[in-house]
């Protein structure tokens, strides 16, 4: 057998798919690697796993090795295990009765390859090959990825109608691979728009993350725009109103946070914005992370605002900055003061409206961050060197209101180095605090 058919995968996966190939058409039956893997080879983009398409019915393909896992045998989908690795094999099949625009009600196995490719999604995906490297690709698949082009196998409209997420997918691949959209697939998108409101938003979310994490997510999120598709879904989206000059450097930014730029290229509050990434069935992890994001932008500009106006001159006075820095950062924590230095680096000054004080408070905040981050001594009430029950033995008082404030009132005095996190200074203090009032 020829080993070099595979350049772009594993070269330990790519032997192991070939003896199921080879298993296979020993037995009789014919098999191909089929669909991404075969694309992205031809594209020379790195390969992370393999599917394969056979005429061997499920049963057959179980009898043939030691290790398979029925992970779809209804609609003709088994997973063999070589090596160590996981191949997902597939008999030839047509499919039918898409009643929920997204999977295949009736699945009948078929003895022809050409008949399996024709119900794919896209050229580019209906390619087989052989264990030999010969290609199967009745639909031109090879030339329109030549040509950059994504373009539906057969008419446009069948395949979105049989499942709206294509649409999605046509443009995800269009933003990841740099390629355009072939114009009677761009048509039949534009027609079949409507049917996105069938498919479940965590599958739209997918979709979205794939293209945004991508190397051009301009481009997708340009297509989106004139495609209309975002307002079709079951939650639409408002980025008719993202303001793309506020995008520019999105490819700067980690994955997570490129939603937060586009959350305030919108801008959506924190409060529209908890909403917004609810409904797009977002981990709480990652809709805290950006919520907390939009929070910190909106109040450190708000003070930044703040601090202008009650200054006379237009001189910078840090220690003002510091502190309201050091606010922020025991209300929402140094990671998020981490990811709102990392947005702001790309976020174009002229974006936020404001005047030239407050422009030069919020540049000034943002240089001088990493220092008073590293400065602030506690910024959590837990690491103070005191505790609530303490202040209420020393001050032989109930429990009540006044205790979280002067604890707060603490923390702050500790973490701007007014007084050490000590807890005889700290006791002085509250004592202090108390009699004032």
């Amino acid at each position: 057998m020829n080993t070099n058919t595979w350049q772009y995968a594993d070269h330990e996966m790519a032997l192991h798919g070939k003896e199921v190939i080879h298993t296979l058409t020993t037995a009789g039956h014919e098999a191909y690697w089929v669909g991404g893997c075969v694309r992205d080879e031809l594209l020379g983009r790195a390969i992370h796993d393999m599917d394969l398409t056979t005429s061997a019915e499920p049963e057959q393909v179980i009898a043939l090795f030691p290790h398979v896992i029925p992970t779809g045998i209804q609609h003709g989908t088994v997973t063999v295990m070589q090596g160590g690795h996981a191949f997902e094999v597939t008999t030839f099949r047509t499919e039918s009765g898409y009643v929920d625009h997204r999977r295949p009600t009736e699945v009948a196995f078929v003895k022809e390859i050409r008949e399996d490719l024709m119900r794919r999604d896209f050229t580019m995906n209906a390619i087989a090959m052989d264990e030999y490297g010969e290609r199967v690709d009745p639909f031109g698949g090879e030339a329109d990825l030549r040509a950059a082009l994504v373009r539906c196998v057969g008419r446009a409209e069948e395949r979105f109608e049989e499942d709206g997420l294509r649409m999605l997918r046509c443009i995800r691949f269009a933003s990841v691979f740099r390629f355009r959209i072939a114009f009677n697939t761009w048509k039949g998108m534009l027609g079949r728009r409507e049917g996105l409101r069938y498919i479940a938003m965590e599958r739209v979310r997918v979709e979205l993350e794939k293209m945004l994490s991508g190397p051009d997510p301009l481009r997708g999120l340009d297509m989106l725009s004139r495609s209309g598709l975002l307002a079709c879904t079951k939650v639409s989206v408002p980025w008719e109103q993202c303001e793309g000059d506020a995008l520019s450097g999105i490819v700067q930014l980690p994955d997570e946070l490129r939603w937060g730029l586009l959350l305030l290229s919108c801008r959506l509050n924190s409060e529209a914005a908890d909403e917004l990434l609810r409904a797009w069935t977002f981990s709480n992890a990652v809709r805290l992370r950006l919520v907390h994001l939009l929070e910190w932008e909106t109040e450190l500009v708000s003070r930044a605002v703040a601090i202008a106006g009650d200054t006379a001159s237009d001189e910078i006075n840090d220690e003002v900055l510091r502190r309201s820095w050091i606010q922020l950062l025991i209300k929402l924590g140094p990671d998020t003061a981490a990811d709102w230095l990392e947005l702001n680096k790309v976020l174009p000054a002229s974006f936020r409206r404001l005047s030239p004080e407050a422009d030069k408070h919020v540049a000034r905040m943002a240089e001088l961050a990493d220092m008073w981050t590293k400065q602030a001594a506690v910024i959590r009430l837990k690491d103070l060197n005191i505790t609530g029950n303490i202040l209420v033995q020393a001050m032989n008082r109930r429990g009540g209101p006044w205790l979280g404030q002067t604890m707060e009132r603490l923390l702050l005095a500790a973490a701007c180095g007014d007084i050490p996190n000590e807890t005889e200074a700290l006791l002085q203090e509250a004592k202090q605090v108390i009699s004032n009032e």
